[in-house]
């Protein structure tokens, strides 16, 4: 991460943003990104580690972060996708 009140122009951030989504985009299929996390985090929590309030918290924030990616972007299709951070990529 840059440091705070560094000089970036809003095009920068764009690019940048639309190139992360496009790497993870077709990494995998991030639409089913929210409910693998649920089912690797439900068995954590059925042992002694999921105990843990800070961990369980990161697990939801993680979730809650994935669903909310997977429901903006889902009901896009993979080309309208890709078309969209290729056109952000190279504005």
């Amino acid at each position: 991460m840059t440091k705070e009140n560094e000089k970036t122009s809003k095009p920068d951030v764009m690019r940048a943003m639309a190139k992360f989504l496009s790497d993870l985009w077709f990494e995998d299929d991030f639409r089913d990104q929210p409910e693998h996390l649920s089912e690797i985090f439900e068995t954590i929590l059925l042992t002694e580690m999921g105990d843990q309030q800070d961990l369980r918290i990161k697990m939801i924030s993680s979730i809650r972060t994935s669903k909310l990616l997977a429901e903006t972007i889902g009901s896009f299709s993979d080309l309208e996708i890709q078309n969209a951070c290729t056109r952000i990529m190279n504005a």
